[in-house]
């Protein structure tokens, strides 16, 4: 498949009050945030042009900020309008939309004390994450190497950059050895999450178990799930899980911006051949959601 560089596409993004034509859209390479990761970001889902929980967004990158000393310099309304026009310009009916915030180049030293913040906001077309065939069949995990964060080694609680290296390491780990994504456990051992997703069980006795995410983030489709399946009576238990307790779950899955609810086939020797009958409920009813 021939996928088109992000440096090379065509359009436009909102870079700090302006729409800029995409190839325009430039910073220099002494960057805070690119050389000590002070950069917080949102990945939101576009669905028949409109953004889904775009408000939501806007706050939890707020208060990713905030978590990371700095303050973004346009409000929560702000944010909205502009990912509203972005998106009016984009012309996009299904995509994704990436806003982000940033310290600048004034200071390049651990101190950066009155660096400005910038912001910007860029959506583009983007086909399903994982084909509907592939999210019912189930994806093929391992564990990985690296383990979520202890809440006082780092800023837990925020959606930043910085805190999604051990991510990647993973997941190019897994492709590399033959699997789709890695399953991370927390520094304790429970079960946290995998890569860029948040972890559900589907138990024996009929509820359904998520990890408690007090080390990762509390995935706004997590919360989303968590809604849709109380209100079909489902009991849902946010709990500490250990990894030899998936030998308990009946089928497993995952959740966020990008894998909407994607089935887990199998953790290493933990197989889920089957998709249970509360998944296929879930996935419709986030479908119809989202689209409604």
């Amino acid at each position: 498949m021939n996928i088109i560089p992000f440096d090379k596409r065509d359009g436009y993004i909102w870079q700090n009050g302006e729409i800029v034509n995409w190839n325009d859209a430039k910073v220099h390479v002494l960057n805070h945030g690119l050389h000590y990761a002070s950069c917080v970001f949102e990945g939101e889902r576009i669905y028949s042009g409109k953004i889904f929980k775009i408000t939501e967004h806007s706050q939890r990158l707020h208060d990713s900020a905030q978590m990371l000393d700095f303050k973004i310099p346009y409000s929560v309304e702000e944010l909205n309008e502009a990912k509203k026009l972005i998106l009016k310009k984009q012309n996009i009916a299904d995509g994704y939309m990436r806003a982000f915030a940033f310290r600048g180049s004034e200071k390049m030293a651990i101190s950066a004390q009155g660096n400005k913040i910038h912001v910007a906001i860029a959506c583009w077309e983007w086909p399903p994450y994982y084909s509907e065939e592939a999210r019912k069949a189930g994806l093929k995990l391992r564990f990985a190497k690296y383990r979520r964060p202890s809440p006082d080694t780092a800023p837990v609680k925020s959606k930043a950059a910085g805190l999604y290296m051990i991510c990647t390491i993973s997941k190019h780990e897994a492709e590399r050895d033959g699997y789709n994504d890695a399953i991370m456990l927390d520094y304790r051992g429970y079960l946290a999450e995998a890569t860029g997703a948040n972890l559900f069980l589907v138990m024996k006795n009929g509820e359904l178990h998520t990890p408690t995410p007090d080390c990762f983030l509390n995935g706004i489709t997590r919360q989303t799930i968590i809604d849709i399946a109380k209100k079909r009576n489902i009991k849902v238990v946010e709990r500490h899980i250990m990894p030899n307790e998936l030998s308990d779950a009946i089928d497993c899955f995952l959740t966020g911006t990008a894998a909407e609810i994607t089935r887990i086939g199998s953790i290493e020797n933990y197989l889920y051949p089957n998709p249970a009958q509360m998944t296929l409920d879930l996935m419709e009813d986030y479908h119809n959601l989202v689209r409604k």
